[in-house]
Formats: C-alpha cells, structure tokens, sequence
C-alpha cells in the first residue's frame, strides 16, 4: 500500500494552472514522499494577465473590404533582346529577300569535317573538295583512295607540326586542337601570322606539286590530332587518276583570272596616265545564282476559355495580358532563331574567313581587337553572352584597362575602341563553357546586316506580328493565331566576324 501525500509545511501550496485566463497561486514548500521530505518550487507569475481590448477594427478584417494593387504578369524570360533593336528592318514583299553580289572566283574557302571509330580519325572524303585544288571535283571513289592515304599522327603542346625552311612536301588536316603559324617579321622576330583549329587545313598547295620550303613554323597550342598526306603518297594516287590531275590544272588555270583582295571579278582601270593611252574597257560582272532569304515564320496558337475572358476581365484584360507575354516569347525566339538559324542565324552564315580564335581560350583584348580588324568598316556592336563579357572584363583588369561605357540609344553599355559591347543571351555557353563573340556591322546602306521582314499583314499587331482570330470550339475555348516573319541577311563577307572558341572560367 502506497504512502499518503502528507504536507510538511506550515503553506499549502494553490494549483498552479491557468483557468479562465488568470493564474492560481504559487508553489512553495515540502512534501512527503515515502517518508523522505521533498522541497517543491514554482516561480512566481503574475496575478492577472488579461488581453487588452481592441479599440479599432483589425487590418485582417479590413482587407476584405479593400481593393489590392496589382501587377500585370511578370515574365523572367523576357531580355532586352539588343539585336533585333541593333538591326535596320527592310520591308520583304512576297516573302523572298535576294542579295545580289558582284561574281566572286574564291575557291574551297570551308572547312573539312572528320569522322572517328574510337581513337581513329579519318576525314570525310566528300569534304576534301573543300580544298581550294579540289574544289568542284566530283569522282567519290578517288576522292575515298585519298583520304585513305591520310596518316594520323599526335602532337602535344609545343611540339613542331612543319618547320620554317623545310621542304613543304605534305598538306596537313587539323582534325582536333589548335595550332599556331610563326613567322619572321621584318625585323628577323618571331610573328604570330595565324592560328588554326578544328576543321583547318594548311599545305593544300603540295597537290600541284612540291614546293621550295614552309615559310612559317606550325606549333602546336593543345594537345593536336592532324592528318598528313606526303605528296610521295599522292603522287601515286595522281599518277593513277587522269582526272584528278586534269581538274588541278584547270583549278590552277582558273587562279589565273584577275581578281581583287576579296575574290571579285575584276574592274578594269586606268590611273595616274599622261599622255594618251588606250584606256581598258570593263564590265562588272554578277553572280549568276545570287543568294536569295525566305522569310521564317515563329507560329503557336493562345488558347483563352470565354469563361475567363468574359467574367475574369477586370481591371486587367485577361486575353490582352495572355497576348503580351505570348508575343514576348515569340519575339524571344526570334532573336535565338537570328542568331542560332542554320539557314540564316548570324553565328552559322558570316563567312568561315571572317571567323577568328581566341589565342589562350579566355577573351582578351587582343583577341577583341583580332575581330575588328576583319570588321573594321563602321562597326556597330560586339554581342556577346553576358558571362562572355564578365570574363572580358577580368582580363581587362588583369591588364589594368577599364573600358569605357558609351550612350547607345538611351543607355548606358560597356564599349570597346568605342564600339558596344552588348548582352545577348541567345549566344549559348557549351557544356565544355565556351562560347562565341559576334561582331557586325549593320545597315543597308552600308553594305551590312539587316533584318528581314514585311508589314501590313492581316489582324496586325506589330511589325511583322500578326494575332488571327481562329473561332471558339465546342467546350468554349477561344483560339488566336500568333504568327511573327521575320530573317536576317549578311549583304557582303565582311559585314559580321565571330570570335570562337571563347572559354571561360580559364585558370590564371
């Protein structure tokens, strides 16, 4: 039988609880337990802890009677979309935009692609036409026997490819890693005079016949792989195939028509002259097949149920506000198609000779000044990934320069030589985190860039845009067409360079 709780003080202790929203007492003294004292403590509260009284209508109440202010809806993805506002727009009637240019002789001006089992590469045997001597032929089972005569070899960084005053008597294809080619200046040092990747060749020329010896040295900046034909190999080939040979002395026959710098047909003049000479006669001949751009179309279809349109309509229009941000992502993707397009985007269709490479992968301001000496007539911005231009300016302050901001229509944007450098999302970073810089420059009068589209179609909305209303089916839902036409157009060469192969993120 359990031991009766006995008090062992002169106080008994209240209940210590709370009832009715006030405190009962306090506890103070011992007890017993089984016969041994236990002190027992409480610490003291207050007698009475009521709740104000309000005096005033609650803010949670009074919101039901208020009226909020709202914001139309928010897009992240809109951008400040700088190409389509860089570019002049020309108006397209019928859709077709053609770009006539004087007839230009350049020959095999591309780039090679290759083709690899595990660790063997081999070079496509159709690309070989894209060498300059064999441009234009078109027998494959010869073309096949070449590229099997190709021998792979590897190179390390700083290994010699060919050396100056050796005899050139092989064409090497750079199928990975890149390459420098070393000069002597005027002076007797050593001079960078280019750099080759992915795709290039040099020595093309030995296929006529070797030559005296390499007037520059090819070294290697990264681990290479190349391919190599010695022309004792190919000559067995030549030897065997009339009509290879045949076709590289036609091609060395055509190199004989008089051209300018840039491959054009050539205007015949006459300057400086006394007396009286019989003055050339000339024509400006055109290209045959002038390059013709058909408009693209970036197209969806904004379904809005009529109940929302008709009771959820106010303060905001429900079907406008679904309009503006559809067009915002229509307009989005045009920009992405104009740089990013295979058959029109900028970053596929400027010409592989205005295409230049960083020289150590990260974007400095030699590589900068490389792509405006190639687009170096009225240049009208840098685009660049906005993470491409932190990195410029890391290697800026590396150099101690601070580029200055210029004023492009309204604001205030990073320069460099004066020229914008502006943010384009639509230039994407690889998975290997590298990325390209586009430079153009724009205008029709000023043989550029432009961008193509044409106005006054049906139900338009904005220039080239048009919202078609397209009926309400049976379950109420109403449905528009959003329909935007739009392409680019390099009107010459040399209206737009890129700069490729920029890293980031490089280690110092």
């Amino acid at each position: 039988m359990s031991t009766p709780l006995r008090r062992g003080s002169s106080e008994w202790p209240y209940r210590s609880s709370f009832r009715g929203g006030y405190r009962l007492g306090s506890l103070s003294g011992r007890l017993l337990i089984g016969g041994a004292p236990v002190t027992v403590t409480d610490s003291p509260t207050p007698e009475v802890d009521t709740e104000q009284p309000r005096l005033s209508l609650g803010t949670a109440a009074a919101r039901n009677l208020a009226t909020t202010t709202k914001t139309v809806p928010q897009m992240q993805n809109i951008t400040s979309r700088w190409l389509l506002k860089v570019l002049p727009w020309v108006q397209v009637s019928g859709g077709v935009y053609r770009v006539n240019r004087r007839m230009t002789y350049a020959l095999g001006d591309g780039r090679l692609t290759f083709s690899n089992i595990g660790a063997e590469v081999s070079v496509v045997p159709r690309e070989l036409t894209e060498l300059p001597l064999l441009h234009g032929f078109e027998d494959d089972e010869v073309l096949s026997s070449m590229a099997g005569r190709f021998e792979q070899r590897e190179f390390a960084p700083g290994d010699v490819l060919v050396e100056r005053g050796q005899p050139e008597d092989q064409v090497v294809l750079i199928a990975h890693g890149k390459v420098e080619k070393v000069g002597v200046g005027e002076y007797g040092d050593r001079t960078v005079v280019g750099v080759l990747a992915d795709g290039d060749y040099f020595g093309d020329r030995v296929l006529a016949g070797p030559r005296d010896a390499w007037e520059y040295t090819v070294r290697a900046i990264t681990q290479v792989t190349a391919l190599v034909l010695r022309w004792q190999d190919f000559e067995q080939l030549n030897g065997a195939a009339g009509g290879l040979r045949a076709h590289i002395q036609q091609a060395l026959g055509a190199e004989g028509r008089k051209q300018n710098a840039q491959g054009e047909a050539l205007i015949e003049l006459a300057a400086g002259h006394e007396g009286e000479p019989d003055l050339p006669a000339t024509y400006v001949e055109y290209e045959l097949s002038p390059r013709e751009y058909e408009l693209s179309v970036a197209q969806t279809i904004l379904r809005v149920h009529s109940r929302v349109a008709d009771l959820y309509n106010h303060p905001m229009n429900q079907t406008e506000q679904q309009l503006r941000l559809t067009i915002e992502a229509l307009r989005e993707r045009q920009e992405y198609e104009m740089v990013n397009n295979r058959g029109f985007g900028l970053l596929h269709n400027t010409d592989l000779k205005q295409r230049v490479r960083t020289r150590n992968g990260a974007p400095t301001p030699d590589d900068m000044d490389e792509l405006l000496s190639i687009v170096w007539k009225q240049p009208t911005a840098f685009l660049a990934h906005p993470r491409v231009i932190a990195a410029f300016g890391r290697e800026c302050n590396k150099r101690g320069l601070y580029p200055s901001t210029v004023d492009f229509n309204g604001h205030h944007v990073p320069s460099w030589r004066g020229v914008p450098v502006l943010p384009c999302n639509k230039i994407e970073v690889t998975e290997r985190r590298t990325s390209s810089v586009i430079l153009l420059r724009a205008g029709e009068e000023n043989q550029g860039v432009v961008g193509l589209h044409e106005v006054g179609l049906p139900e338009e909305v904005q220039p080239g845009l048009s919202v078609r209303f397209m009926g309400i089916d049976d379950k109420a839902i109403i449905s528009y067409l959003v329909s935007a036409y739009y392409s680019a157009a390099i009107l010459v060469p040399d209206a737009a360079g890129v700069l490729e192969n920029v890293q980031l993120g490089t280690e110092d």
